[in-house]
């Protein structure tokens, strides 16, 4: 089935304005025509679109279903659009990089960095994500690489060992655990946690290995950027597990305490993702290939940089 932008902008206008006589208008169409074609669509898709109502028309369960694919294609020739005309000045291949926030505080700028001062001619796009978001977004072509911890949600990717990271608590100056040189997890089960946003793979991780003690984790506060949890923490709101190398940072602007955590899961990978596909974009691979060098990936190119 086969459609056109021209009817696509029309139902896209018509649950803008609520009417299918303002939709055709802002789309520059006679209301008959617009009518025709609204009523040829539903036709094809043998379903109803929109719904008579004393305000005006509203959108059925199957039109908001359209309505979301059309702004996603909207967004995507956005992007190919501005793409494309990058190449006029002289920028020849955009990389979209989704990482979690882990990734992007303790390892991934340094590296980001060095990419772009080897490829100044290759933009890149960074947007923060949780690891499960991050990996839809790359398996549906959002994004063209992730950076994430396991688990794995989506069989659509193909990954790599990029870096290792390991967890540590903080706490506040002259904390009940601030003296310890090593804790359990079920130790720190009896105080608050300051914890980040529901869905972090951090956050996710905690939760299950809570469940596991049969105990609930106590978190008091939920909080975007590791910088928020060091100040939470330093007040004397809660414990919390960060990455080492970002604690060791935070806890050179506040007054923590570091103590290293003995369990397995406190030593952390971070892969890196890319959709499976038979031919990866040369500017994917070279990306994959600078992040990962002793394991690059073995998959066709389309290798058109020089």
């Amino acid at each position: 089935m086969r459609f056109d932008l021209v009817t696509l902008n029309l139902v896209l206008a018509i649950a803008e304005t609520r009417s299918i006589t303002r939709g055709a208008e802002r789309e520059h169409l006679a209301l008959a025509a617009a009518s025709k074609r609204l009523s040829d669509l539903e036709t094809r898709l043998g379903v109803q679109l929109f719904e008579r109502r004393a305000r005006g028309v509203e959108p059925t369960a199957a039109g908001h279903a359209l309505l979301r694919h059309i702004r996603s294609l909207h967004a995507s020739l956005h992007a190919m659009e501005d793409e494309v005309a990058e190449y006029a000045h002289g920028i020849r291949g955009h990389l979209r990089v989704v990482a979690n926030a882990s990734a992007i505080a303790e390892c991934l700028p340094p590296d980001l960095a060095a990419f772009s001062r080897a490829h100044p001619d290759i933009r890149i796009t960074l947007e923060d994500q949780t690891s499960a978001e991050l990996q839809r977004s790359v398996a549906e072509g959002r994004a063209d690489v992730g950076i994430f911890v396991p688990p794995r949600l989506e069989s659509r990717l193909q990954t790599w060992h990029y870096r290792e990271g390991t967890l540590v608590l903080i706490t506040p100056q002259g904390h009940a655990l601030a003296d310890r040189a090593l804790v359990r997890f079920a130790d720190l089960l009896d105080f608050d946690f300051v914890g980040q946003h529901t869905g972090a793979a951090l956050q996710q991780i905690l939760l299950a290995h809570a469940t596991e003690q049969g105990r609930p984790l106590r978190t008091r506060m939920q909080v975007r950027g590791f910088d928020a949890i060091a100040q939470l923490v330093e007040a004397g709101l809660g414990v919390a597990l960060m990455p080492s190398a970002v604690a060791e940072r935070l806890a050179r602007l506040f007054r923590l305490t570091l103590v290293a955590l003995d369990e397995p899961w406190a030593q952390r990978e971070y892969l890196v993702g890319v959709r499976e596909q038979e031919v990866l974009p040369a500017v994917v691979r070279r990306f994959v290939e600078f992040l990962c060098p002793s394991t690059p990936p073995a998959i066709p190119t389309n290798e058109s940089l020089t």
